[in-house]
C-alpha cells in the first residue's frame, strides 16, 4: 500500500504560492495578447516548418540551418505565391459580382415572407443596398476612422500593428535557424533535482504536440481541398474562398460548422436571382459538408493523426471555451493537446496511487 505524504502547512503555502504565479502568468498574456499573437504565430509557423528543415539539411548534408531555413521559406512562398495568383482573381471576381448582385436585388427579395413583420420592417431598415455595399466595400470602417478624435494616433497605432506582423516575418527566421538551441534550453532550464521527473512530462508534451499540430495543419490543408471541390462542383458562389475558410477554421476543432452561416446567406442572396432554389443549393452544400467530415474525421484522421485525443465533444467544447476566455486565439488553438495532457496526468498521478493501493 503506497503511502502518501501528509498535507502540511507548507505545503499549502506552497500550492498557493504556485496558484498565484500561474494566475499572473495568465493575467500577463491576457493583457499582452495582441503583443504576444505575432511571436505565437511565428512559433507555430517554426514548428510545422521545422521538419522540412530537418530534412532538406540531411539532404544537402549541411552543418548549419541557415541555408536550409532560406530555402524553406523560399519555397513556402513560391508555393503560397502560386496559390494566392491562381485563387485572388477569381475570388475578387465572384466577391464583385455577389456585390452586383446585392445591389440589383431589393430588400423585400432578401427577407423571406414567414419572417415577423416587427422584425421583417427592422430588417428592412438595416438591410438597405447602402448598408449593404458600405459593408462590403469597407467604407463604414473608414468613416468610423475618421470620426476618430485623433488621426494621428490612428494611423500611429496601424503602423504599429502592421510592425508587429511584419516582426512575424523575422521571429520565424530567427526561431526555426535556433530551434534545436531553443528547445535544448527549455530542458536545461528545468532545475537538475527535477529533471529525471521532469524530462519524461517534456517528452511527453513534445509528442502530443507533434501529433496535433502537425498531424491537423495537414488535415486542415486537404479539408480546405475537399471543400473547395465540393463548393465548386454545387455551383456555390465563393466557392474557392468559402473553402479556404473551412480550411483554416478546421485547425479548431467544431469551428469550420460556423462557415454553414454565409453558405446559407450566400445561397439565399444567389436565388434571388432565380439561377437555382436555395434549398436545394443549400442541401447541396450541406452533402458537402457531410462528405468532406465523413473522410477527414474516418479516413484521413485515423491515417495521419494515428487516434484522436478520445475526449468527449462536451469536454471539447468546454475546454475550447475556458482556454479562449483566459487566452484568446492562442487559447483556442491549444486548447486540446493542452487537456488532453492535463486529463492525461490526472489519470496517472492522481487516479493512479489509489488504484495502486486497492
Amino acid at each position: 500500500m503506497s503511502k502518501r505524504k501528509p498535507i502540511t502547512l507548507d505545503t499549502v503555502v506552497r500550492g498557493i504560492i504556485a496558484l498565484a504565479i500561474i494566475g499572473v502568468c495568465i493575467w500577463l498574456i491576457h493583457i499582452l495578447s495582441g503583443v504576444l499573437l505575432p511571436f505565437c504565430v511565428a512559433c507555430l509557423i517554426a514548428y510545422i516548418l521545422d521538419p522540412v528543415v530537418d530534412f532538406q539539411q540531411r539532404t544537402l548534408r549541411l552543418r548549419h540551418r541557415v541555408i536550409p531555413v532560406f530555402l524553406t521559406l523560399i519555397e513556402a512562398a513560391v508555393i503560397f505565391g502560386g496559390i494566392a495568383y491562381f485563387i485572388v482573381p477569381s475570388a475578387i471576381d465572384e466577391f464583385s459580382q455577389l456585390q452586383l448582385l446585392v445591389k440589383n436585388t431589393s430588400p423585400e427579395d432578401l427577407i423571406p415572407s414567414f419572417i415577423p413583420v416587427s422584425l421583417r420592417e427592422y430588417l428592412l431598415n438595416y438591410l438597405s443596398v447602402d448598408n449593404l455595399l458600405q459593408s462590403m466595400n469597407g467604407t463604414r470602417l473608414e468613416a468610423v476612422l475618421n470620426k476618430s478624435t485623433d488621426v494621428l494616433t490612428a494611423t500611429v497605432d496601424f503602423l504599429l500593428h502592421t510592425i508587429e506582423w511584419l516582426l512575424t516575418f523575422i521571429y520565424v527566421i530567427f526561431i526555426l535557424i535556433d530551434y534545436k538551441r531553443i528547445m535544448r534550453g527549455f530542458r536545461l532550464a528545468v532545475p537538475p533535482k527535477f529533471r529525471k521527473r521532469t524530462y519524461p512530462i517534456l517528452d511527453n508534451i513534445k509528442t502530443n504536440m507533434d501529433v496535433y499540430f502537425r498531424s491537423q495543419a495537414v488535415i486542415a490543408a486537404c479539408a480546405a481541398v475537399f471543400y473547395c471541390i465540393g463548393f465548386s462542383i454545387v455551383g456555390l458562389p465563393m466557392a474557392i474562398v468559402m473553402g479556404i475558410i473551412v480550411g483554416v477554421l478546421y485547425m479548431i476543432p467544431y469551428f469550420q460548422y460556423i462557415t454553414l452561416i454565409p453558405v446559407a446567406i450566400i445561397c439565399f442572396v444567389t436565388s434571388q436571382t432565380g439561377s437555382f432554389e436555395f434549398w436545394p443549393e443549400f442541401g447541396k452544400c450541406l452533402a458537402v459538408y457531410v462528405v468532406s467530415q465523413c473522410i477527414c474525421d474516418y479516413i484521413l484522421t485515423p491515417k495521419i493523426m494515428g487516434k484522436t485525443l478520445g475526449m468527449n465533444p462536451a469536454i471539447i467544447l468546454l475546454s475550447l471555451s475556458v482556454w479562449g476566455t483566459l487566452l484568446g486565439i492562442i487559447g483556442m488553438i491549444i486548447a486540446l493537446p493542452v487537456t488532453a495532457l492535463l486529463i492525461s496526468y490526472y489519470k496517472q498521478y492522481v487516479l493512479a496511487p489509489d488504484t495502486d493501493s486497492q
